[in-house]
Parts: structure tokens; C-alpha cells; sequence
């Protein structure tokens, strides 16, 4: 079928007679038995449009309007069936590892989300939000105001999607425990060892006091939004019963601890009816207590690698990767798929989401392949085990170098799959065109090409990392790269031509979006990145890359070229960001930059 609808319905029947005229009459009816959120449409002389909800409705409009807007040789009359496999499809941005976005690219991430049938945004939070009173931890992040909030809050009602909170309340608070007022809320106020890696303190005391707090935080937050809904966090609580909680994990057991305190943060919520949402990796290790699981939560299963991608990192992982993710409560196995990952949940009968990721952080220009097949086992799984949601994430990890634009591609896959899988399998080899025809309105084709390409070079290197790019930790991190995280010298001259190429093109780019300038422009920083890595990592200047064979010219040029990046870098920022967050993201490229100065005088 000619027909370019996005997303593709799970229906669409090709009719007799003709399409309709220009001044079609439309009847629209309401017919409660369709599947909420569902609608059929008839698109003939007579269009007639019947719809579930006020959700439907709106669905079946914009189907409706793409039909009209098809080019009139190619208009035909069809018969269409929708809804979605997951009433709910959520997208979550990172604003809290030093990137927090302007209100532009707010407004922008909105519409492509609208587009693509999100009803469901979060914008993760851990230090980001301008709290009353604890000016100390946000003053220099460019925090989002209650003002913003509310303004994000009527644009997304606006476009038939719930903006939902969404605040860290256990694991990840390095922000809050950096500070002196702040330290002896932690679990351990002292950094601890994890398989030889001196962290900071993370993770907050499971205490009554701590609860408390919290929930003076979340008072502050939540009026803010419309929603009945909030997401508390609670992963990656590495420290927990190791200080403070030690004595009562080990009489009452580490699932116990965690849980207690996720239901003390939850239920000043959930004894107002709202539901609340938390990371589901810590209780997923404890299937003894899937039945006291809090009334009113629901646990979210994480995973951001595919399938296929995740069992090579495994098939070729070191003793010191594993014990890396050991010491991090992390067993590799659990990781091969969603169905592994949540293997607790679904044996116990527990409703949970799903959450996959875009594949864009730790990577500069994205792992595409990755994230599409990462996305497709989530929709699967959660589809097969009736999740109710589905919700696409977008992470910042080390400094979030990653613009949104990147992530673009597989937030268009994310709506589509999420509202039906099957229908919209075959996108994934047409990712280019939709960018150019809805996202950007490229006339040269040129954007979304060039974004898909830049995507899967990761993918095509044959060096596969966990939840990151080669290309990424060769910049970030000079030293953590084993040999098998080293690409063949055939694949890296493969990625520079395709990033080569793609940056060459960007030039004849005509985007008609308000935003395409900018787009182009934070494109080409990512590929430039990009190649820094490949031509760092085919320098022989790596630390620990069997062909550490550099010179000293090499460190000299990759330098001189560093120092341009980082200059370019806080320009292109600053045309979706705010400024709050840029230096510290800056500041973690120093280890590299010292190392290409050490290296420029001690290699002949």
C-alpha cells in the first residue's frame, strides 16, 4: 500500500469506489465498545469517523488529516481499525546529568512526541528542580522552575499527553550528598570501592527521617503537574545495607530494607489514589517479596541493550567487566532480554512496564540498531504479559554530550511500536524518510538521513559495549578500554567514511522545521565527536588498546583538534540548553585532554 500513514494502523482495507472530494462531508459518532483509545474511520465519499474516547478521537484526526494531506494521485478509499497495544507510552528525558533543555527544545520534544502518540512524559529529576529552600544543591544547574513546569504542563494537555513527576527519592543522589547539609542523609557518608572504583556516596539511608524529607520534597513538586500519577526512582542503590541499614539487612534481608522504605516514600501518594511508579532492577532480585508489593505501585523493568547486542558483550566480557557488574547487584544473565530481566515479575503475576532506552547516551551519534532492537524485545515482552505501559527512555549519563535530535529516530520506532508492533515492524528501514517529512521537512532529504546513517556506525563497529560506544569511552574515558572494546582498523576507516560523508552532506540540508538550523547544527558537533573517536582510537594512543603505538605528532594534532571540539561544544549547547551543567559536562573530558598533553611530550 502506497499510502505513507505514521504510525501504521493495525487495520487498513483498501475500499471500491473513490476517495473522497476535497469538501467530503465527515460524520462523527461515538461508539464506547471500541478499544479505549480506538477509533474507526471510512475514508470514501462520505468520511465517517467513530471513535472510543476523547484519546481516540483525537488519534482518528490525525489519521484523517494524513489521508487528506496524501497527494491526490495517490488517494484511495480505505477502512481503517486502530488502537494501541499499551494504553500508556511514555517517553523519559534526562535533566539531571548536567544537560537540562530551554524551553524551545521542551516545545520541539512535545510535538515529535505528539506526533508519534505518546500520551505519557517525564522528565527524570535528581537535582533539577528549583526546590524551595535548598538553594545550595541547584544553584548552578539552570534548574526547571515551578513557572516551567506549569508551562510544560498546559502544552503537553494540549496535545493529549500527561506530563508526569518524576524525582529520584533512594538511589542516584550524588548531587544532594556532595554537599556538607546534605552528607549524613547518606547511607555512607564516605566513597566506597566497587570493584576498584572509588564512588561517591550515592545512595540515601533507608530511614523514617530521610522518608520524611523526601515527602516535603515531592509536596513541593507535585502541585506542579495535573497528573495523579509519580515516579519515585528507587534504582541502583548500590550502597544500601552497607552503612546505616547494615544491621537490619542482614537480620531482616537487603529486599526488605528496599522495599519498606519504597513503600514509606509512596504512601503519602497512593493513599491519595495516585499511582506511583518506581525501577523495578532491585525488587526484581528479590521474587520473596513479590507479594507484599505496595497497592497503587508499579514497578517499571529496565533494560537498554538488544537482545543480540547484550549476549555478544557477554560472550566476550573479562573478569574485570564481570566483577564490575557484580559489584554493582548486576548478574549479566538477567540481562539478555526483557523477558529474562523481568522473569520475577512475570512468575509471580506482578503487573509491570516495560522501559527500553534510545540507545543515544554513552555514544555521541547514537546505536540505532541497538535501541530498535531493544525496543522491539520491550514491546514484545510487555505486550505478551499485558503491560498497561511502555516507556522510552533517554538517559545522560557522564555529561549528556548526546542533543535531543539524536534521540529522534528512535522516539519515532518508540511511539509506533508501543501502539502497534506489528503493524509498524517494517519502519525501521524508512526511519530516514519520516524524520525528513515530519520531523524536520527536510525538501533535500538530506537530516534524516544523515541521523540514521550516523546511528548504526556504532553498531557496524564489532566492538560491543554494554549500555555505551567504544567511540564514546575512547574520548570520556582514555584507559577503561580493553582490547576487545577496540575496533578492527577496517571498521574504524569504515566509520569515518560513513561519518565523513554524512557531515559532507549535512551542507545541502534544507530543513523547513522552526528548529532545523539547530538541528544541523547539533548534528554535525555529534559527528565531529564522533570522529575524534574513531581517529583517537586509530591513533595508538588509547591506554590499554593492543596497538598502543602513538607518537607524540599524533597526541599534538588529536589536541589541537580536542580544544576545537570543546569550544564548538558550548556553542552548539547553548542552542537547546541551558547554560547550567555545561562547565561540569565539559570538566569530564579533562582526564583525556591531560593524557593528550602528557602524551604530545613523552612519545617520540
Amino acid at each position: 500500500m502506497s499510502l505513507k500513514l505514521y504510525p501504521m494502523p493495525r487495520r487498513i482495507d483498501v475500499q471500491d469506489g473513490p476517495a473522497p472530494r476535497p469538501q467530503a462531508e465527515v460524520v462523527v459518532a461515538h461508539d464506547p465498545d471500541l478499544p479505549p483509545q480506538g477509533y474507526r474511520l471510512d475514508y470514501g465519499p462520505t468520511i465517517r469517523l467513530t471513535y472510543a474516547d476523547e484519546a481516540g478521537l483525537r488519534y482518528a484526526q490525525q489519521t484523517l488529516d494524513q489521508l487528506r494531506g496524501t497527494p491526490m494521485t495517490e488517494q484511495q478509499a480505505v477502512h481503517i481499525e486502530d488502537w494501541p497495544d499499551f494504553a500508556r507510552r511514555g517517553f523519559m528525558l534526562d535533566i539531571s546529568r548536567d544537560r537540562v533543555p530551554a524551553r524551545a527544545g521542551l516545545r520541539r520534544l512535545v510535538e515529535v512526541l505528539a506526533q508519534a502518540r505518546y500520551n505519557h512524559l517525564e522528565l527524570y529529576t535528581e537535582h533539577s528542580f528549583a526546590y524551595p529552600g535548598h538553594e545550595e544543591v541547584w544553584q548552578d544547574a539552570s534548574p526547571l522552575t515551578g513557572k516551567d513546569l506549569r508551562w510544560l504542563d498546559d502544552l503537553c494537555a494540549a496535545r493529549g499527553i500527561e506530563l508526569v513527576p518524576n524525582q529520584n527519592t533512594f538511589g542516584h543522589w550524588e548531587r544532594w550528598l556532595a554537599h556538607d547539609s546534605y552528607r549524613f542523609r547518606a547511607e555512607n557518608p564516605e566513597p566506597q570501592e566497587f570493584a576498584g572504583t572509588l564512588r561517591p556516596p550515592s545512595t540515601l539511608a533507608p530511614t523514617e527521617e530521610n522518608a520524611r524529607f523526601i515527602t516535603g520534597l515531592l509536596e513541593d513538586l507535585v502541585p506542579h503537574f495535573r497528573s495523579d500519577r509519580l515516579n519515585i526512582g528507587a534504582d541502583e542503590t548500590w550502597e544500601l545495607g552497607t552503612g546505616e541499614s547494615r544491621a537490619r539487612a542482614e537480620q531482616e534481608g537487603l529486599g526488605t530494607v528496599f522495599l519498606d522504605y519504597v513503600e514509606r516514600v509512596a504512601r503519602p501518594w497512593t493513599s491519595r489514589g495516585h499511582r506511583v511508579e518506581f525501577w523495578s532492577d532491585i525488587l526484581g532480585s528479590h521474587p520473596e517479596l513479590m507479594a507484599r508489593l505496595p497497592e497503587g505501585t508499579v514497578p517499571v523493568v529496565w533494560l537498554y541493550d538488544s537482545p543480540e547486542h547484550i549476549a555478544t558483550v557477554i560472550d566476550r566480557m573479562s573478569e574485570k567487566e564481570l566483577a564490575f557488574s557484580q559489584a554493582h547487584g548486576v548478574d549479566p544473565e538477567e540481562l539478555r532480554s526483557f523477558a529474562t530481566r523481568a522473569q520475577a515479575l512475570i512468575d509471580a503475576d506482578v503487573p509491570f512496564w516495560v522501559a527500553p532506552g534510545t540507545g543515544t547516551w554513552l555514544s555521541f551519534v547514537g546505536r540505532l540498531d541497538n535501541a530498535l532492537g531493544n525496543i522491539t524485545d520491550a514491546a514484545l515482552t510487555g505486550a505478551e504479559h499485558g503491560s498497561e505501559g511502555f516507556l522510552l527512555t533517554s538517559w545522560g549519563d557522564c555529561g549528556h554530550y548526546d542533543p535531543l535530535v539524536i534521540s529522534y529516530a528512535p522516539i519515532l520506532f518508540g511511539g509506533a511500536a508501543s501502539w502497534s508492533l506489528e503493524s509498524n515492524r517494517e519502519l525501521t528501514h524508512h526511519l530516514d524518510g519520516l524524520l525528513d517529512r515530519l520531523v524536520f521537512m527536510d525538501e533535500a532529504c538530506v537530516l534524516g538521513s544523515a541521523l540514521v546513517q550516523i546511528g548504526r556506525v556504532a553498531d557496524a563497529l564489532d566492538a560491543k559495549t554494554a549500555n555505551s560506544s567504544p567511540l564514546f569511552r575512547a574520548v570520556q574515558q582514555p584507559g577503561t578500554l580493553e582490547p576487545h572494546h577496540v575496533p578492527s582498523e577496517d571498521r574504524l576507516e569504515a566509520a569515518r567514511r560513513t561519518l565523513d560523508t554524512a557531515l559532507e552532506a549535512l551542507q545541502d540540508a534544507r530543513p523547513a522545521a522552526p528548529e532545523g538550523p539547530v538541528a544541523v547544527a547539533e548534528t554535525a558537533q555529534a559527528i565531529r565527536w564522533a570522529r575524534f573517536g574513531v581517529d583517537l582510537l586509530r591513533s595508538g594512543l588509547v591506554p590499554g588498546a593492543e596497538q598502543n603505538h602513538g607518537s607524540s605528532r599524533a597526541a599534538r594534532r588529536l589536541l589541537s583538534r580536542f580544544d576545537q571540539l570543546v569550544a564548538e561544544q558550548r556553542r552548539t549547547w547553548l542552542l537547546s540548553s541551558r547554560p547550567g551543567g555545561l562547565d561540569t559536562s565539559i570538566d569530564r573530558f579533562q582526564p583525556l585532554r591531560r593524557f593528550l598533553v602528557a602524551a604530545s611530550s613523552e612519545r617520540s
